[in-house]
This record gives C-alpha cells, sequence and structure tokens, in this order.
C-alpha cells in the first residue's frame, strides 16, 4: 500500500486517551517515537481513568520506598500467587508487571510532570493472605493545577461526581475517608476546601464551576495529558477507531471517523489500542458476564462498549477473562449522569447488606470486588441477590453518608426527593417488619438478621461472616467503635434502606497480550505491529489484589508496549 492510499501517516497511533493511552503516548515520545498521535472516541479526555480514584497499585514504587516501606519482590509476587485463581493469568505476566511497574513510574517521574503520593494507609485488599501489605502499594495522583491546560481544561473529564464535594470541590482519595466517615477535622476540612474554591474568583469566572486543583483519577489523566500537551503530540478527540487495517499479517493501520469522514490512518511501526472495556455494551455484557448485569448499573464511561476488542477478534486475536469485571456494587440515582459507586458505607458500623429474601450473603466490609464476587456465588432465582438492600437506623443516618444521602443534618428526610420512594431507592418505616415489607423484602428473615447483628455488635464477632476480621475490612470501619469498628447496633428508629445493584466500573476481559502488551492469537503467536493496554486487554490482576489494580497495569504495559516498539532499553 503506498503513502497515496492513506489520509494521515504517523509512526505509532494510541487509541484512547485515559492514563494507559496517556501513558503509551508519553513514554514513546522520550523512547526516540516522536510522531505519534491519539485519538478519542469521545469529546471528553481521560476516558475511566479520569472518573476513577486514580489510585496505581505498584509494589516497591519510588514513593514507597521515599517514605521507608519495606517490600519485596517476592513477597509482591507470593501475595499475587496467593490471590490469583490458578492458570488465570500467565505467570510471566505477573513478572514482568512486578519487575516494569517500579520503572515506569521512575521514567514518568523523571522525564513528565507525573507524581504521585504513597498512600500509607491504604491495605491490600486481602491482608491475610501471606506476602500483603497494610500500605506503601498504592499511590494516587498528587493535586494539579488544571489551569496549566488552557482552554483545554473544559475537554478533560472530570473525576467522578461523588468524588467532588457539592458536585464541584475536588478531593483526594485520603481526604474521601475522612469527609464520608466525618472523622476527626472533617469540619475543618470541609471549610478548608470550601474557602480554597469560593475565594479563587479568577478561576470561578473564566471556568465551568468546578475547582482549580483536580484530585483523584482527573488528576491522574490531568498530568499525563499536561506532559503530552508540552509535546505538541497531537491527539484527535471525537475520533473513534472503526476498524483496524492488516496486511500481510501485520497491522498497518486503523479507520478512523472524524469530522463525518473516515480517514485511513497509517501507522508504520504499530497500533496501541487502550481504549477500554465493554461495560457499556449491553450485547456483549449479556453474552460474556454472569447474570443479572445491565449496562445501566455500571459506573464505567458511555464510551466503553468493546469496540477495541471486538476489532482484534476481527483479526483472529485470542481473549481471557472475558466472564470478568471490576465488580463494585452502585446505586442508580435518577437524574444523575452515572451510578455511584457503594464502597466505605457498607464498612460502617450499624448497617448491613441484605437480599430480597431479607438474608445477608457476604461480609459487607470486605472489599467490593470480593464482595460482589460472593454476591454472584450466592445469587440465584429463589435467592436473587440483586436488587439489594442497605439496612440502618436513625444513628447511622446521623452519622455517615449513604450514597446520596448526606447525613440527617446536612439532608433532612424532607428533603429526600419523592422519586427516590416512589422507585424503592430508598425506604424509610417505624420498624424493621415495616420497612421489610415496603420494600417487598421478607419481613420475618428481616428481622432475625438485624437481631443477629445486633448480637454481633455487642460480641464484635461476625459469626455468619467475620466482618471487621482483617485490616483492610476495618480500614473503612469506624474506629469509635468497640470491640469492632465495622459492627454496630441497629435499633434506633425510623430504620432506612438505600437499594444497590451488581454493577462494576469496567470490564476485565479483553484481548491476550504478552509481557511487550503485544497481543496474541490463539496459537501463541503476536499479532505483528498490534499491541493492548488497559481494560480493552486481559487483566493481569483480576482479583483486584489493592486499590488502582487496573491503573497501573495499564500504565506499566504501555511502558513495555512503547519499549518494544521502540527499542528502548530500561
Amino acid at each position: 500500500m503506498t503513502e497515496k492510499s492513506w489520509d494521515h501517516s504517523v509512526d505509532v497511533l494510541i487509541v484512547g486517551s485515559g492514563n494507559g493511552a496517556l501513558a503509551a503516548a508519553l513514554s514513546s515520545y522520550e523512547m526516540g517515537v516522536k510522531d505519534l498521535l491519539i485519538v478519542e472516541k469521545s469529546a471528553e479526555i481521560g476516558g475511566t481513568s479520569a472518573t476513577s480514584g486514580g489510585g496505581v497499585w505498584i509494589p516497591g514504587n519510588r514513593y514507597a520506598k521515599a517514605a521507608g516501606a519495606q517490600d519485596s519482590f517476592e513477597d509482591a509476587k507470593a501475595y499475587l500467587l496467593n490471590t490469583t485463581p490458578e492458570g488465570a493469568v500467565p505467570e510471566e505476566m505477573v513478572d514482568s508487571y512486578l519487575r516494569n511497574g517500579p520503572k515506569m513510574i521512575d521514567f514518568l517521574h523523571e522525564c513528565s510532570d507525573v507524581r504521585y503520593e504513597t498512600l500509607e494507609h491504604y491495605p491490600d485488599y486481602y491482608t491475610n493472605v501471606a506476602g500483603s501489605r497494610t500500605g506503601h502499594r498504592s499511590m494516587e495522583p498528587a493535586r494539579f493545577d488544571s489551569s496549566l491546560l488552557g482552554d483545554d481544561v473544559k475537554r478533560l473529564r472530570p473525576s467522578h461526581h461523588m468524588m467532588r464535594l457539592f458536585n464541584r470541590i475536588y478531593f483526594t482519595q485520603v481526604e474521601a475517608a475522612l469527609l464520608t466517615l466525618q472523622g476527626p477535622g472533617w469540619i475543618k476540612l470541609t471549610l478548608k476546601l470550601i474557602a480554597s474554591w469560593a475565594f479563587d474568583f479568577a478561576w470561578l469566572i473564566k471556568g465551568n464551576g468546578l475547582g482549580r486543583d483536580v484530585c483523584t483519577g482527573a488528576a491522574g489523566v490531568a498530568r499525563l495529558w499536561y506532559s503530552v500537551k508540552k509535546r505538541n503530540i497531537p491527539l484527535w478527540a471525537s475520533s473513534p477507531m472503526e476498524e483496524l487495517i492488516e496486511e500481510d499479517g501485520r497491522v498497518v493501520g486503523a479507520i478512523i471517523q472524524r469530522d463525518g469522514k473516515k480517514l485511513r490512518v497509517q501507522a508504520r511501526k504499530g497500533v496501541i489500542l487502550a481504549a477500554g472495556g465493554f461495560e457499556r455494551n449491553q450485547q456483549m455484557r449479556e453474552e460474556y458476564l454472569p447474570a443479572p448485569t445491565s449496562s445501566d448499573w455500571s459506573g464505567g464511561v458511555e464510551g466503553n462498549t468493546g469496540d477495541a476488542i471486538q476489532a482484534g477478534l476481527k483479526l483472529g486475536a485470542a481473549t481471557r477473562l472475558m466472564d470478568g469485571a471490576w465488580w463494585c456494587t452502585t446505586v442508580s440515582v435518577p437524574g444523575e449522569p452515572a451510578p455511584r459507586l457503594s464502597v466505605m458505607e457498607k464498612s460502617y458500623p450499624g448497617s448491613c447488606i441484605v437480599n430480597l429474601r431479607g438474608e445477608r450473603f457476604a461480609n459487607e466490609s470486605q472489599n467490593y470486588m470480593a464482595f460482589q464476587k460472593d454476591l454472584y456465588k450466592q445469587h440465584s432465582e429463589a435467592a436473587p441477590c440483586s436488587p439489594m438492600y442497605q439496612i440502618f437506623d436513625a444513628r447511622f443516618r446521623r452519622d455517615y453518608i449513604v450514597g446520596p444521602l448526606m447525613t440527617a443534618s446536612l439532608k433532612p428526610d424532607w428533603t429526600i426527593p419523592k422519586e427516590w420512594f416512589e422507585t424503592k431507592l430508598v425506604g424509610k418505616a417505624n420498624t424493621v417488619r415495616e420497612l421489610a415489607e415496603q420494600l417487598g423484602i421478607d419481613a420475618e428473615n428481616l428481622e432475625k438478621t438485624v437481631g443477629k447483628m445486633n448480637a454481633y455488635a455487642k460480641t464484635g464477632k461476625d459469626l455468619d461472616f467475620q466482618r471487621g476480621d482483617s485490616a483492610y475490612d476495618r480500614y473503612y470501619g469506624d474506629p469509635r467503635f468497640e470491640p469492632n469498628p465495622c459492627l454496630g447496633v441497629i435499633d434506633e428508629a425510623p430504620f432506612y434502606a438505600m437499594r444497590l445493584e451488581a454493577g462494576d466500573f469496567g470490564t476485565q476481559g479483553g484481548l491476550a497480550t504478552n509481557p511487550d502488551a503485544q497481543v496474541l492469537k490463539s496459537d501463541g503467536s503476536a499479532i505483528d505491529g498490534l499491541y493492548a493496554v488497559g481494560n480493552c486487554s486481559a487483566a493481569v490482576l483480576p482479583t483486584y489484589p489493592g486499590p488502582g489494580s487496573t491503573l497501573g497495569p495499564a500504565m506499566t504495559f504501555a511502558y513495555q508496549a512503547a519499549k518494544h516498539i521502540s527499542g528502548f532499553q530500561d
């Protein structure tokens, strides 16, 4: 095919604009491959990376070492092997991730504006497993002054609305834990955040009402994008990839739709797919994922419809883990742009999660991924676990935030929209039995369940699911409660319920790849010129061993792809 056959020609074409895509572009450029093009399906930049918590889980990273944390390759590998089902992930992929993740972070720290802060107290998700750590394996992005993006700040996809105070003011993961729990110092922090936003007159006048300093996922994307912009790497928004172009067994480009035209874009050295999963494609969900499943329950961005995976399948690519997702219960609130992830509130003392039979089915305080895996194990037609309800009382309502419900003082009952009650998103009654009857829950069983929870709260021992026994359970517990920070009585009227769904924040199955991020065929051979990273590739950390188990691999294998394309030796 001649150069004249192409509408546009570059060395490397990168599809997507999340952490994986931007890290691939930045790494490629710094490794000497400077003729690059990034294409993004949406008008906004950042994908699910931007709406996420922004955490990156990489054992032995530079920020942990600087804080004096002790870790080792051997312990991290033992932990992963102990938490990953045998045969789910090739061992060479685990080894490559653990060896190259810290190198990737060093590389980006030294050559760009990418900066992270170690999470000292955020534990691995399975702290009862050998090789785990109670902190310092995960990082979150350092705050970023988004005004540095210039007019492009309006194209930055914001962090999820649940990670912004009053939907306006960004806060970090560490701050989120304090604000949601309303722990010591939360009022001072709240006033500080409000003041920094309210008195930034120059920014508010020219901006869209969002705070200047971005945090969590938006900060991670912004730092990468700012570094990409400094290098004048072009990024086409609203430019979806329609299909890959193959010639003599090699991927040589792709068809990109831009401004209503189909453009043939040549990629002389390779195409890197970093375009997200298929969580917003209901047909693919029903084909691959366990039931019940709905794209309406997903926290993933609307453009994640599996385009990159389908393009790879057309070329004979192999896949792995297509029946998995990054599971997390969600709250679908009428009128909100996306479901809320239910993470912290499930751990607080004085509540429990029940199915429509009024029975608990899992440890509510365990990590969200494990909780929902237990949900699918227990779900049946006879005992459906979706929808499920979080049951709590007046004390809990006073002390904690639950989904869209702020505390009673901040959002009194009379301000709760009528629609929330009519759609059974929220329930309220003077007795547990009345609450159950209102929502269609087995009343007798719910009374028994609440009675058992009250007994467990007094002894500090959950005899059914061992809630509060692990370090992770206690991370989101309330230390003011003894003997167990995750257990409290549910006995003060009125009683409340919040409906939860079996949601997710992305799918984890995708194109099979090797340690260089090359896409593989079913016989194990690589498709020349084609690479995949992030959620369009099969997960390397499918059990979600710690906070940031999606972004860590996305960025690491983006770095690996850039090395393979450029020949760079680290």
